[in-house]
């Protein structure tokens, strides 16, 4: 069995950027530290990649760890790799966000790693480089979510127009005008009539619409574009 001299060690972690909604913010599942290094501080959701796994399973593996959820929204984003970015060892850092719906997660699996959704307006100070990793991260949601309709990854089965609408104003943290943004949003023909309404709602801006899942997957596999208007918030 042949080997490669003089190589040293470095360590391949991986770190997830996983993003919710709770039907008015976007939230971000951070865990506070009951480990050392930096005891008792907040960071992402990590782990180091192990032998006989893959980059994407290794960051699967991750996010099931921490919400008990398979087959979510989960995408490379980028690769850290600062020598001196994790004090304790050599450690590069291989980054994924993903797009989870909260009603859905494993509680226990949370509590288990002390974990807690927080406000992304509310994010305390993060350990190492984990404040620029959520950085990016938050950069390319809002270029995809303008781009193709993943934004839809964090809504229920069954949602209302104005909580869409809702959810896309917390993406780009700006007001977006109801009418306009409904009318492009039903011309996707994205949403099939469910027949139901939201009980808490009393007027038919409460009917429950559910994904075209068929066209869903058109739009990410295709060339048309989901709504290109919000392409230009991306900087925001």
């Amino acid at each position: 069995m042949h080997s490669y001299t003089n190589s040293h060690r470095i360590l391949v972690a991986l770190d997830c950027i996983i993003f919710g909604f709770d039907g008015k913010s976007l939230k971000l599942l951070l865990i506070k530290r009951n480990f050392e290094p930096e005891f008792g501080k907040w960071s992402l959701m990590g782990g180091f990649l192990e032998e006989n796994e893959d980059l994407h399973s290794a960051a699967s593996r991750i996010l099931f760890t921490l919400t008990g959820l398979h087959n979510n929204y989960l995408e490379y984003l980028q690769t850290f790799g600062a020598v001196d970015r994790d004090p304790v060892e050599r450690t590069i850092s291989v980054i994924h966000y993903a797009l989870v719906t909260i009603d859905d997660q494993d509680p226990a699996a949370l509590e288990a790693h002390n974990a807690s959704w927080i406000d992304l307006g509310d994010k305390p100070t993060l350990i190492f480089d984990h404040n620029q990793m959520v950085e990016t991260a938050l950069r390319q949601l809002r270029y995809k979510a303008a781009m193709y309709p993943i934004g839809f990854e964090l809504l229920p089965e069954k949602f209302t127009v104005p909580q869409l609408h809702k959810l896309y104003e917390a993406i780009y943290n700006v007001p977006l005008d109801r009418r306009n943004f409904s009318r492009r949003v039903i011309a996707t023909d994205l949403l099939r009539r469910t027949g139901e309404k939201d009980e808490t709602s009393s007027t038919k801006k409460g009917q429950l619409y559910a994904l075209n899942t068929e066209k869903y997957q058109a739009y990410l596999n295709g060339y048309a574009t989901f709504m290109p208007e919000l392409a230009e918030l991306t900087a925001c």
